[in-house]
């Protein structure tokens, strides 16, 4: 039997990337899955993956920085499904590189906007009818940038350091109602931000793989066998972390 047989799970920012993994992942276990995006793949490559293989998957398009947004996307997995086991809270942007000096108002309130508010908007809504259910487990993504500091990208490590306080804080508040919140902190992933951020530069991405302790960059199915398993009974004595899935980028 799958581990998360009749389970549900939402993922933000399912579209691609991490999230496009992790949906697959947590299908794969056996959940079905509500894929959150502001834009959905014109493949529909996330949901075609699942329902090629037996899983059952739902796109809801959803703007994380909005409120109403937010609150639509939750009641409706709860309308679908009645419940809601899951939760990758994983949409983000990476902002505009800039100095603290010359990032603007525009880059730094919509960088926080998607990745720190749009985070407690889901958690917000998901809370409440984990709560009612007496379960749950959230799983936010952070990054290393939420560890440790990044020149050029100020609003983004604010905005990830801001992720990290908010899973412990929400984690100390419902640790005594069945509900477990972590965080997972990538290092550098193959994924299409990774892409825009290189621009595809061959020589970029090598300086990349050489500041990886493990000589490469990781995988979005890695970041994805964290989540379930922070997700899964496995996990069930942890929470409040941020793990570190970094290939040992933290360590140095």
């Amino acid at each position: 039997m799958p581990i998360f047989h009749n389970k549900v799970a939402i993922i933000t920012g399912g579209s691609f990337g991490i999230g496009r993994a992790t949906a697959i992942a947590f299908a794969q276990e056996g959940a079905a899955v509500v894929i959150a995006d502001c834009e959905e793949d014109p493949e529909r490559e996330t949901l075609r993956q699942i329902e090629a293989n037996g899983g059952e998957a739902t796109f809801i398009k959803c703007d994380v920085s909005k409120a109403s947004d937010v609150a639509a996307m939750v009641e409706k997995t709860i309308g679908l499904y009645g419940r809601v086991d899951f939760a990758f809270n994983n949409a983000g942007i990476e902002g505009v590189s800039a100095t603290t000096q010359e990032c603007t108002q525009e880059n730094w309130q919509r960088t926080l906007a998607v990745n720190l508010t749009g985070i407690w908007l889901c958690m917000k809504h998901e809370l409440y009818y984990m709560l009612q259910q007496g379960s749950g487990a959230i799983v936010n993504c952070a990054s290393v940038a939420g560890l440790t500091g990044f020149p050029l990208l100020p609003a983004y490590v604010a905005s990830k350091h801001g992720v990290v306080g908010l899973t412990r804080t929400a984690a100390l508040e419902y640790a005594k109602s069945g509900i477990r919140v972590n965080a997972v902190c990538p290092g550098v992933i193959k994924t299409p931000m990774i892409d825009r951020f290189t621009g595809n530069d061959k020589q970029i991405e090598q300086h990349f793989r050489e500041m990886e302790p493990v000589g490469r960059m990781g995988e979005p199915a890695e970041v994805a066998a964290a989540v379930v398993w922070l997700c899964s009974d496995a996990a069930s004595f942890v929470t409040g972390t941020a793990l570190p899935v970094d290939g040992g980028w933290t360590a140095q």
